[in-house]
């Protein structure tokens, strides 16, 4: 009997150590996939200190579109709405530092100003001059700061879900924050479909092995992203900056949104001037997962129109 109760118990030992394993095989086949299929390439590119992954897609000469992901996210986000932009712009896709395939490195400053500033030197080593950018929450706030702070590089700027101005009403988040229980810093599964369940209103089938793949990435980042969260957080809101924002300007939010209350695409509007505001209803924190097609049609007709005005002006 103790000789199948241990058989047993290796048996159990084994499966849990394997199971998010073959989630994380599955992930690299998938990711694979789906960039060969939106016609990206996987191109490491290398700025002072350190090198940052990147998909790259599109024409050498055509308009380059910046995809920026959210915090603890990666570039894999923007995969299926990258499709429908890859046969007009040149793209360029990273993984913030401390993200994705990039190394997290302790004291490495994860701060939006230096998130903002590793990707002018991407810029720069990829030889791309000025670009139309898309931030996704805390990509939206490296992506404003790189408006107000690097304007001659930026064509226009579009905003989904963004993360970098107070909250005008209580926010899940920020009460679980307070409260000592950040939602983003798991220990367990639970606290992980917790947490999934915050990033949308209305998610794609995901098979279990991915979940729990996912979910045992996060336990294991978790010191990690508690180092990126606390240098993200605590950089200058920008509303000062706003009125700054000279280019055209697209926000773009989910109704649902629990990540980022749907109030604060207010404060946005009422900061840059002549900004547009499309509100997703039944959609929450990330519309390019949740309503790919939808999310990506705002998109080009923002693009198509800030094209022309990057045309017409000096």
């Amino acid at each position: 009997m103790l000789v199948v109760v241990a058989v047993l118990a290796i048996v159990a030992a084994c499966v849990w150590w394997t199971y998010p394993r073959v989630g994380d095989v599955l992930f690299e086949v998938i990711a694979r996939v789906e960039s060969r299929r939106s016609r990206l390439k996987a191109i490491t590119v290398p700025i002072k200190g350190m090198t940052l992954a990147t998909y790259q897609g599109g024409e050498r000469h055509a308009p380059a579109l910046l995809l920026l992901h959210g915090f603890s996210a990666d570039k894999g986000v923007w995969l299926g709405f990258a499709r429908h932009f890859v046969d007009d712009y040149r793209l360029l896709i990273p993984d913030l530092a401390g993200h994705g395939k990039n190394a997290f490195v302790a004291g490495g400053d994860y701060s939006i100003a230096a998130q903002a500033r590793r990707m002018v030197a991407m810029l720069d080593a990829c030889h791309i001059d000025k670009v139309h950018v898309i931030g996704s929450s805390m990509g939206a706030y490296v992506a404003t700061w790189l408006a107000t702070h690097y304007p001659q590089r930026v064509i226009s700027l579009g905003l989904i879900g963004a993360a970098g101005v107070h909250l005008p009403q209580p926010n899940e988040v920020e009460e679980l924050v307070n409260r000592g229980d950040n939602p983003f810093l798991i220990h367990s599964r639970a606290q992980f479909d917790r947490f999934f369940a915050m990033t949308m209103a209305a998610p794609p089938y995901i098979p279990e092995v991915l979940l729990a793949a996912e979910a045992h990435t996060y336990i294991r980042r978790r010191e990690a992203l508690t180092e990126i969260f606390a240098n993200f957080s605590d950089s200058p809101r920008l509303e000062p900056w706003l009125p700054q924002v000279r280019v055209p300007s697209l926000i773009l939010w989910g109704r649902e949104d629990r990540m980022v209350p749907v109030a604060s695409a207010h404060t946005w509007l009422a900061g840059i001037p002549h900004a547009h505001l499309e509100i997703l209803d039944g959609i929450g924190h990330l519309p390019m997962i949740e309503c790919t097609e939808q999310t990506a049609a705002h998109c080009r007709r923002f693009l198509e129109r800030a094209k022309v005005y990057s045309s017409i002006r000096p």
